[in-house]
């Protein structure tokens, strides 16, 4: 048998990781003169792959300030109104106004919308000269094939509708434009608008010294609001509502902000991180650098399944034989720059025109290697899918093999199969031919024999003899476990393989190896049942249901079941990229309808997301958040929903069976005879609470799972399935317990490096705005009734002060309900059951 797969074996590491893709673009704030196909090919010869270019000249920047200019003049000397006036028109652009045209080189061009206009200005005819200037250029940049341009933010937060609403009506001017919105992560930008912006011509009675004589709230000059940039944006994509056109250029400060603001913006769609002159360090050779939080926010990018492209600004112009009018002249040093020129040497890196390139390509080529988990679900990053039916679809081979690839979920089954062989042995009461205890071991739901094999081996490692059982419902899977069972050395022809519904089998055949009972045959007990019917939230397969059905073949007083208990967890999430998904998915999917997008639970490999309850971890934790080892505050909080344990005790399963045949007068709750009703769960009634420090947007929740395989009687102390306390999964003997878990608090010590379950991920139709210090509360239910199980959620957000805390907004549902509604039906068909 080979070896089980690990974490550098040659599943994950059959090539080296290939470095990240990393375009960068040159930009220079003064460009002014044409981009050439000369110029373009000189940048991609030093190694840029984009550059910059405003699309229209200082020439049409003169002629609308003149124009401006006289329709202020003329509303001056004739003592009209300036809102009397007709409104100025702005004859089409003229070659004059513009360097661009049409050509396939334009792919490699991102436009500038002149960054003087302000279409956030309280001023009526500010606003609607740049807003008309917008829409020229976005118009013309489109005619002339440039697929990416780039606006300045709002210059106030005071117009930041207005913005947004020019800003949606751009992306329809171009079907095939990419808008990338410029913001700093907080503050302001690093670079000054070229020239004389629009806003200084704005009349007296809109600028901020008037409307703070008026009583309005204007934004003290002092230290800027830490998530105020990222309010503008939430602003401008909401109302955009999350166009899949509409995305970030994130400008990065030399000082980073906090940690909490870094994963926000991380969470969102950042399609350009621009790097201005003064984002760089040097370094005792004069070198330029980044620092060490910059190359770690870096590489957070990197590992984006599209990772952003990074903007050079005013850092260096580039290199040509001769000078040209459109290569921006050498910076002046920052202030650093110019204390450290103070050798040969460091002056002649801090002059070299390509080392900011040259660097960012150094850590492009030295990324750290990916985790397994990212390796091997490349391609799968924030990709939506439906869970898993097995219960009526039969799996594809693929299917299979995809899981069998886990360099740990098998190898942890076999350990607790070991260990329940070892407790079990002194129990049993069947013996071989030379006396010694057989453990009847039956794995339902067995796929392609994998969980066969451990059980198996386990056998061996032990001295435990066994008889093995693989019962699967599979038509296809049921010829290739014969197969293994006749031609795989490990299995040597001493497996059962029993082609059934695991619900519907009778139990073993006494006295026969090889079928699996029929009418009138004599069946005995299996002292250990083993199955993998867990989903990404623990029981969103119907592993209780199955269990339940299959439970009646269980030895009654010593049998075991792996898994003998598992537990759902749940956390907020702020998850634009996949809200977005879900809002584009609505129209263009014929099998669902748009309402039941939103009622529906996603399997996805959760990646640009950002916890939004966090807070500092207690005692007995740890998590696979990597900001974590930055800001111990960053744990996030995750909460058991509920949690299910097996085998469930005999009168709860009789009473279901008399109720389910009619023994017993009494109706289900949902209706029907409630033979399943013990199955039923729901959150606490006071709810899950989480608490959120910074404000942000809910999107939906994360669920996850925990599962004690096996743990033993004999153990010095037997967890309970939320347990958290530290342990190394190298010391299951000493223990004498086996646990998985997908829980970012404690998969890393319960079994890391676990790579066959995503986790899922519950919407919300309408995000939840939280304020700061709010307070996200969480309901849910797994509601069932004869013929099915579904699920049902909601929100509430609550501001925390002092006393109790009061609501705020409206509730959030499953499928977006508001007003108070308690939720909807959320089911995934499911062989004739809802889940």
């Amino acid at each position: 048998m080979s070896s089980p797969l690990n974490a550098e074996s040659s599943s994950f590491a059959t090539v080296d990781d290939i470095p990240p893709s990393l375009y960068i673009g040159h930009h220079a704030t003064d460009r002014s003169g044409p981009v050439t196909t000369r110029l373009l090919a000189q940048a991609q010869n030093t190694g840029y792959d984009l550059l910059t270019s405003p699309i229209t000249t200082p020439h049409f920047h003169s002629r609308v300030l003149q124009l401006v200019e006289d329709h202020l003049q003329n509303a001056a000397s004739t003592q009209t109104p300036v809102e009397n006036l007709p409104t100025p028109l702005i004859t089409p652009l003229s070659p004059a106004d513009s360097h661009l045209t049409p050509s396939d080189a334009n792919s490699a061009i991102i436009g500038v919308v002149s960054p003087w206009i302000d279409l956030s200005s309280r001023d009526p005819l500010i606003a609607h000269v740049s807003k008309h200037i917008l829409g020229m250029e976005v118009a013309y940049a489109a005619f002339c094939g440039i697929s990416n341009l780039i606006i300045h933010g709002p210059v106030s937060s005071e117009g930041t509708m207005h913005y947004a609403r020019a800003v949606l009506e751009a992306l329809g001017m171009g079907p095939y434009v990419q808008i990338h919105i410029l913001l700093p992560m907080t503050g302001e930008l690093e670079v000054d608008v070229e020239g004389t912006p629009l806003a200084e011509l704005a009349s007296d009675e809109y600028s901020a010294d008037a409307a703070d004589e008026d009583g309005e709230d204007v934004e003290d000059e002092g230290e800027p609001e830490l998530y105020g940039s990222w309010e503008v944006w939430e602003a401008i994509r909401g109302l955009c509502s999350y166009h899949g056109r509409l995305s970030i250029a994130l400008e990065l400060p030399r000082q980073l902000p906090p940690i909490h603001l870094q994963s926000r913006w991380y969470s969102e769609p950042v399609r350009l991180l621009v790097f201005p002159r003064t984002s760089f360090l040097r370094n005792p050779k004069g070198w330029p650098v980044l620092s060490k939080a910059h190359q770690s926010y870096l590489s957070r990018f990197l590992r984006l399944r599209f990772p952003p492209w990074a903007l050079l600004s005013d850092c260096n112009p580039i290199p040509t034989q001769e000078t040209s009018s459109v290569t921006a002249q050498t910076p002046e040093p920052t202030p650093a720059e110019a204390s450290s020129a103070s050798s040969s040497t460091t002056a002649a890196a801090a002059e070299k025109p390509t080392a900011h390139l040259e660097y960012l390509r150094h850590l492009q080529q030295t990324q750290p290697y990916r985790p397994p988990i990212e390796r091997f679900g490349q391609g799968y990053q924030d990709f939506l899918q439906s869970p898993l039916q097995p219960l009526t679809d039969n799996l594809e081979s693929i299917t299979y093999e995809v899981f069998e690839k886990d360099p740990v979920k098998y190898e942890w089954y076999e350990r607790a199969i070991a260990l329940a062989l070892e407790d079990l042995e002194p129990q049993v009461t069947g013996k071989g031919q030379d006396g010694k205890a057989v453990v009847t071991v039956a794995v339902v739901g067995a796929g392609r024999g994998p969980l066969v094999s451990r059980a198996l081996e386990a056998s061996r490692k032990t001295g435990v003899q066994v008889k093995v059982w693989a019962v699967e419902k599979n038509p296809n899977a049921y010829v290739l476990l014969q197969r293994r069972n006749m031609e795989d050395p490990v299995w040597g022809g001493k497996v059962s393989v029993v082609k059934s519904d695991m619900r519907s089998w009778k139990g073993p055949k006494v006295g026969s190896p090889s079928t699996g009972g029929g009418e009138g045959e004599t069946t005995g007990k299996v002292d250990i049942l083993v199955s993998e019917l867990l989903g990404s939230f623990a029981d969103n397969e119907l592993s209780p249901e199955c269990l339940d059905g299959v439970q009646h073949v269980l030895h009654p007083t010593h049998g075991v079941s792996i898994p003998q208990s598992y537990s759902a967890h749940l956390t907020p999430l702020a998850s634009p990229r996949i809200h977005a998904d879900l809002l584009s998915r609505a129209s263009n999917d014929l099998n669902m309808s748009v309402q039941e997008k939103w009622e529906l639970p996603y399997v996805v490999m959760l990646h640009q997301y950002d916890f939004l309850s966090t807070g500092p971890p207690s005692s007995t934790t740890t998590t696979t958040h990597e900001n974590a080892a930055e800001d111990p505050d960053l744990h996030p909080n995750i909460h058991q929903t509920w949690s299910f344990s097996h085998p469930v005790p005999a009168s709860i399963l009789e009473q279901a069976h008399q109720r389910g045949g009619g023994q017993i007068d009494a109706g289900g709750f949902q209706g029907g005879n409630g033979s399943n009703e013990h199955n039923a769960r729901c959150t606490p009634s006071g709810g899950l609470s989480f608490p959120i420090p910074h404000r942000g947007t809910v999107h939906g929740l994360a669920g996850y799972f925990e599962t004690v395989l096996y743990a033993s009687p004999s153990a010095a102390s037997k967890p309970p399935t939320n347990s958290t306390s530290k342990t190394n999964p190298a010391d299951w003997k000493q223990t004498r317990q086996v646990e998985l878990s997908t829980n970012p608090l404690t998969m890393s010590h319960k079994s890391p490096d676990m790579i066959s379950w995503f986790p899922i991920f519950f919407p919300f139709k309408t995000p939840l705005y939280i304020p700061d210090n709010g307070r996200l509360e969480v309901q849910m239910w797994r509601g069932t009734d004869d013929r099915g199980v579904w699920y049902e959620w909601c929100g509430e957000v609550f501001e925390d002060g002092n006393g109790r805390g009061e609501m705020v907004g409206e509730r959030g549902a499953a499928g977006g309900g508001g007003g108070g509604k308690s939720g909807v039906r959320d089911c995934i068909l499911v062989g004739g059951i809802c889940v």
